[in-house]
């Protein structure tokens, strides 16, 4: 499916109601699965979040995950300790290309079974579930942190916990905490400190219900729709000020993009800043790497350059984020250079109109670009792909004045 969008509305003005994080939601339901007595709210009614948790109550033997990256992360650890369990975890052709070996590696260090079934590294993969005792273990820290999140979680149902050592320097360190704070409100014991993280065992938690936040990733398209409009005021809904979330850091990064945020009985408020002047962005994004397709495609919209690092883990995505972001944008008219970590994008006050972005089965590049029909019309590639994270995206664009119509081309 092929979408058109264009708009002629200068004032967004909209409630929102934002489907509950995919980020948590897949933690919860597999702490969930080890421990059936905690009762789950407003999760994720994504693609990702419904794979996951097929996967996690179904029974068969051969589980395909499609393009969820998540999943095939932590259900690699959580089959790794269903003793006597044998599964063999495959997906899409891009997730056959998606590593997966220091995980691998790492888990085998605790006493795990798992064998790749095609090439070294890579799934499909058979897992033969263990009864794990080792607790000490070494990963690298610069890759991925759902590695480290997937062994986090199963943590506590090991007979010894886990004493968890991260080499190198350690990326999206927001996500960790993440699942470190989850694990933290079922009563787990738990301790962050240098390189070193430790999961005391604890084979029973007490009867609770975890109400999942909304997601800030999918709210950073209306941060970039505010700050390309010319007035605002977007409401969204559910919202924390003291978020786990990582990429809560778009209140502060927006702001220096004309966005202004104050939070009101767990909405979030959005306005644009009046006589805001735009300038070169300069981000660190080593935490919040997901959000750099925004910021970026917001850039251009404001016509101003941006230099952004800290984006390695965009290569190992659903597609190589940061090759598709050179070729879409280039088509747009920007000039964009890119390495292996970091994207440099030069002011540029001309943006080509009906540009068609292919998305390369990322949902993240569908949405990311959808903004810029505030400036242009655009068309998006394969638009369905959103549901892998935000199924109500495109109804909710229609809600802020975006006429969105199905083309062939």
């Amino acid at each position: 499916m092929n979408l058109l969008l264009q708009t002629s509305v200068t004032d967004l003005q909209a409630h929102i109601a934002v489907t509950g994080s995919k980020s948590e939601t897949n933690r919860l339901l597999l702490l969930q699965a080890l421990f059936p007595n905690i009762t789950l709210a407003n999760t994720s009614n994504s693609d990702d979040s419904e794979v996951m948790q097929m996967a996690l109550t179904g029974s068969e033997e051969l589980i395909d995950i499609h393009h969820a990256g998540t999943a095939m992360r932590f259900l690699t650890a959580y089959f790794a300790v269903q003793q006597d369990r044998v599964v063999t975890l495959t997906g899409s052709s891009r997730m056959q290309e998606r590593p997966v070996k220091i995980l691998v590696e790492a888990l085998e260090q605790l006493g795990a079974q798992i064998t790749y079934l095609k090439e070294v590294g890579y799934p499909p993969i058979q897992i033969k579930g263990q009864k794990i005792s080792n607790s000490k273990v070494t990963m690298a820290a610069n890759v991925s942190s759902q590695y480290i999140s997937a062994l986090l979680l199963v943590a506590a149902k090991l007979a010894n916990g886990i004493e968890l050592t991260l080499e190198g320097e350690i990326t999206s360190v927001p996500y960790i905490k993440m699942t470190l704070a989850l694990l933290t409100d079922l009563g787990i014991e738990t301790s962050f400190i240098g390189n070193k993280i430790v999961v005391k065992p604890q084979h029973q938690v007490v009867s609770k219900i975890m109400t999942v936040e909304s997601d800030w990733s999918s709210a950073s398209y209306f941060f970039s729709l505010v700050a390309l409009s010319k007035t605002a005021s977007i409401t969204l809904t559910s919202y924390k000020e003291n978020s786990l979330q990582g990429d809560s850091a778009l209140v502060a990064l927006y702001k220096e993009m004309g966005v202004d945020s104050r939070f009101e009985n767990n909405t979030l408020i959005l306005t644009k800043q009046k006589d805001f002047q735009p300038k070169e962005i300069n981000f660190d994004l080593n935490n919040t790497p997901d959000i750099a397709q925004t910021i970026v495609v917001t850039c251009l919209g404001l016509g101003v350059g941006c230099h952004l690092t800290g984006l390695h883990t965009l290569k190992i995505k659903e597609t190589d984020r940061l090759e598709a972001l050179r070729i879409e944008l280039t088509k747009l008219g920007a000039n964009i250079t890119v390495t292996n970590d970091s994207l440099t994008l030069e002011p540029s006050a001309i943006i080509t109109s009906n540009v068609k972005i292919a998305t390369y089965n990322d949902h993240r590049m569908a949405m990311a670009f959808a903004p810029l029909a505030l400036k242009v019309p655009i068309i998006i590639a394969d638009a369905n792909v959103v549901s892998k994270s935000y199924p109500d995206f495109w109804d909710d664009m229609e809600k802020l004045g975006y006429k969105v119509s199905e083309i062939i081309s």
